[in-house]
C-alpha cells in the first residue's frame, strides 16, 4: 500500500487538532501541518506532498498566496482550501490564480472531505499510471521504427 502525504496548514492548533483526527483515522495517509504559509513551504522542499490543504485568513501569508507559490513551484501537489470565510470573492482567487482542487468552508463535513482526497488521489494515481502507459507505448513505437528500418522486409509481411 502506498501512504500519500498530506500537508494541512492553519494558524489555529486546534483546527489542526480536528484536520490530523480526522485523517489518522483512514489507513494510508501521513499527515504534515504546518502553522503558517512559510512552514508549509519548509515541509514541502524536504517532503514529497501529495495533497495540501489550507486556510485562507492567516498571518503574513494568505492560503491564496500559498496556493498560488505551491502553484508555480510544486505543481504535482493537488490544492484543497478549507476557510472559515465564505467570500465568494476568496474561493475565486483560489480556483483561477492557486488553481485549486475543491472549496470547502468550515466547519465542513469530515466524510465529504476525506471522499473529496481519495477521489483527489484516484485521479492523481490514474494521472501517473497513464503517463506510465504513455512512455511505454512511444519506447514500443521507437523500437518497432527502428526495426522496420533495419528490416523493411518485415513490412512486406
Amino acid at each position: 500500500m502506498k501512504y500519500h502525504n498530506i500537508l494541512l496548514v492553519d494558524d489555529s492548533p486546534n483546527v489542526l487538532k480536528a484536520l490530523k483526527r480526522i485523517f489518522r483515522l483512514t489507513a494510508g495517509y501521513t499527515i504534515f501541518s504546518a502553522e503558517s504559509g512559510h512552514e508549509a513551504l519548509g515541509i514541502l522542499e524536504n517532503h514529497e506532498i501529495d495533497i495540501l490543504i489550507t486556510d485562507e485568513n492567516m498571518p503574513k501569508m494568505t492560503g491564496t498566496e500559498l496556493l498560488n507559490t505551491i502553484r508555480v513551484l510544486y505543481p504535482q501537489v493537488i490544492r484543497f482550501m478549507l476557510t472559515g470565510q465564505s467570500d465568494i470573492e476568496i474561493a475565486k482567487k483560489a480556483i483561477n490564480n492557486g488553481e485549486i482542487y475543491r472549496f470547502f468552508t468550515k466547519p465542513c463535513d469530515d466524510f465529504e472531505l476525506l471522499i473529496a482526497v481519495r477521489y483527489a488521489l484516484e485521479r492523481k494515481n490514474l494521472e501517473i499510471e497513464n503517463a506510465k502507459l504513455q512512455e511505454i507505448v512511444k519506447r514500443q513505437e521507437n523500437t518497432l521504427r527502428n526495426i522496420a528500418s533495419q528490416h523493411p522486409e518485415l513490412l512486406k509481411l
